[in-house]
């Protein structure tokens, strides 16, 4: 059965400070979304890769292409108005039952380990996400200004690529969009569908402020050691 992969880089990079995207800003000089469309690639060459850009922005990319020809192979559409809606629009290629796997383009470091792991999972289970376990300690704030501690062992930090089956995600975008759907796997969830869980790694941050663009640009230099990969 065929495996898709829907690759989100809807951002607008405020949190940047910048009018660049994030997606497009360099990380071992090539934009940032270059690094994830290969990470893919060498997972499965044979996978399909759909790229979700923001309205307008295909000209920029299509730049980008030109500029860096060893592009992995994709196809491109414009998202929608969130990511519930820029997901929905993907699926619309999604033109043979198989495998769905849905990332954050701007998750450019994820393993070839964990990619591996999720569409195994999710040929087994017919849903898998990797999780991290949380490091620090977790509070409550009930009432306003008081802290109750929770469990931390109770909470992990869900990731992508989070990865269905074909029609188990198509039925669950079918429903009426609600901003309680911060995920796919929240969506899929809400269709009455049970999540499975792999580990999985900590350098798969989600680039959203500079930060997060340092710390990638170490980990690029210096990546740590993942055997399994």
């Amino acid at each position: 059965m065929k495996r898709y992969v829907l690759i989100l880089a809807g951002g607008k990079g405020t949190r940047m400070g910048g009018a660049l995207p994030k997606q497009f800003l360099s990380l071992g000089e090539r934009p940032l979304l270059m690094h994830t469309l290969e990470g893919f690639y060498r997972w499965d060459a044979g996978a399909e890769r759909i790229l979700v850009l923001p309205a307008g922005q295909g000209p920029r990319w299509q730049a980008c292409c030109e500029e860096f020809p060893a592009m992995p192979p994709h196809r491109v559409i414009e998202g929608g108005a969130t990511r519930f809606h820029s997901v929905q629009n993907a699926l619309a290629l999604v033109e043979e039952e198989g495998w769905v796997g849905v990332h954050d383009g701007v998750r450019p470091l994820v393993s070839l380990r964990v990619i591996r792991d999720c569409f195994a999972a999710a040929e087994r289970y017919g849903a898998a996400v990797p999780v991290t376990p949380v490091v620090d300690s977790l509070g409550r704030i009930s009432p306003p200004g008081t802290l109750q501690s929770v469990d931390r062992r109770d909470f992990f930090a869900v990731q992508t690529p989070q990865v269905f089956r074909s029609e188990w995600i198509r039925e669950a975008y079918r429903q009426a969009y609600t901003p309680a759907f911060t995920d796919d796997a929240s969506v899929v969830e809400a269709s009455g569908r049970r999540i499975h869980t792999v580990p999985g790694n900590r350098e798969n941050l989600k680039i959203t402020g500079p930060l997060d663009l340092l710390i990638a640009e170490a980990l690029l230099k210096h990546p740590l050691p993942c055997p399994d990969d």
